[in-house]
């Protein structure tokens, strides 16, 4: 009984303190909700910092604000397009489209393989012997997509 006395003798610190808490926590828990619950905690004290308000109005002006900041991030996240200086990385096959090679062992009923690199990969195409000359067209999974050059 005396935390809830507490609370209530030092409603808009609380939201404060609680709002410094959430922001802690985002530093130890990654997702990024718990950063606008904490932002939204600590409006809620300034907010009943100047306008004391009852704790349902209070709990409301959270709810609400933690909500339409959460909503509102994740709309900006979907719409923003990943950029990076090297849009293939860990995309190995997709490098590999493009570049010519010889195949070591023939494709025989659509598969064969070929050495890339320091690589021997699985190829897949039109029958073909060993030591022709091909060029990577795509790639499925770990299988390279091959056509005769």
């Amino acid at each position: 009984m005396e935390i809830v006395n507490f609370l209530i003798a030092n409603g808009p610190w609380s939201w404060i303190v609680a709002g410094l808490v959430l922001l802690a926590l985002e530093l130890v828990l990654p997702g990024g909700f718990l950063l606008w619950m904490g932002i939204a905690g600590i409006l809620t004290g300034i907010i009943t910092l100047f306008q004391p308000l009852a704790w349902p109005v209070q709990w409301l002006i959270f709810g609400v604000l933690s909500l339409v900041s959460i909503l509102i991030w994740i709309r900006l996240m979907r719409h923003r397009a990943a950029q990076s200086d090297r849009p293939l990385l860990n995309r190995r096959t997709e490098r590999l489209v493009g570049r010519e090679a010889v195949l070591d062992q023939p494709i025989v009923e659509g598969f064969g393989r070929l050495t890339l690199d320091d690589t021997k990969w699985r190829v897949r195409g039109p029958d073909l012997p060993a030591g022709q000359r091909v060029r990577i067209t795509g790639a499925d999974g770990a299988v390279l997509t091959i056509e005769p050059v």
